[in-house]
């Protein structure tokens, strides 16, 4: 499987949208909706999506056969009718995503050239270096020998795993939470040592929830992307950003 560490984006490109952290699942229909009708709507050139566009995924055998999940097909057909081109980062939760979904898949930090410019794109999570039993997890979920052992498993025994995973993950930042203690960020020095080994000024991401600019010290700076939810109508959330000839906009979506 390649990932792409480098896209140039062509010239007839003149928009670019950017998300992440939808964490689409059986229980999320209104994100889902969103997802499709703002995209229906939105006349970007190019969609990239910087990780954790599902709340898990557990391979690609869940688009196929009698088993296969409704939202992640319903997407699939939706993103291919529209003809625009789209780039996939994995996140931490969808790391094993491959080829069913017929995404262009990018690698963990892949530079993107557009409008005489350059922007890095990450997820996120790898820079998060002082949470380090995070960083151990990351280490093992992601070499080849556990993932290939994983995927040897049965659908249904993925599946109920992830679900595992996924309350214990909840059940920590809950108790973050309650005891006041802060969540991890990237760490500034390994953005900036990043960037500059791109020789790019801009990192672009999702994974920490938190959206914004955040400047970086020596002229550096990265954009933090929304995280979506949709399935509570009196407090939806969600944004995206815009990549043009003029510039970056953060446009929210259920507009």
């Amino acid at each position: 499987m390649t990932l792409l560490s480098q896209v140039n984006a062509p010239p007839s490109w003149r928009r670019i949208a950017f998300i992440s952290d939808l964490h689409l699942g059986s229980d999320t229909p209104l994100t889902l909706a969103r997802l499709l009708d703002w995209w229906a709507a939105e006349p970007a050139d190019a969609l990239f999506i910087l990780g954790d566009l599902f709340e898990a995924w557990v391979g690609d055998d869940a688009v196929s056969g009698p088993t296969a999940l409704p939202y992640a097909l319903q997407l699939r057909d939706a993103l291919a009718a529209s003809g625009q081109p789209v780039h996939f980062l994995h996140g931490n939760r969808d790391f094993l995503l491959g080829q069913a979904l017929g995404f262009r898949l990018l690698a963990p930090s892949c530079r993107l050239s557009a409008f005489g410019d350059g922007a890095l794109l990450v997820h996120g999570d790898e820079q998060c270096i002082d949470d380090l039993p995070y960083q151990a997890f990351r280490t093992q979920v992601r070499s080849p020998a556990w993932q290939s052992a994983f995927l040897q498993r049965p659908l249904a025994e993925r599946l109920q795993l992830a679900a595992q995973m996924r309350d214990a993950s909840q059940r920590k930042q809950a108790t973050q939470r309650e005891a006041g203690l802060p969540f991890a960020d990237p760490d500034a020095g390994a953005c900036r040592a990043l960037l500059q080994q791109a020789n790019c000024r801009l990192m672009v991401h999702g994974h920490t929830h938190r959206p914004g600019r955040y400047e970086l010290g020596e002229g550096y700076a990265r954009l933090v992307l929304s995280d979506w939810d949709f399935e509570d109508a009196a407090q939806p959330r969600g944004d995206c950003l815009l990549w043009s000839p003029e510039g970056w906009q953060r446009q929210p979506v259920w507009r």
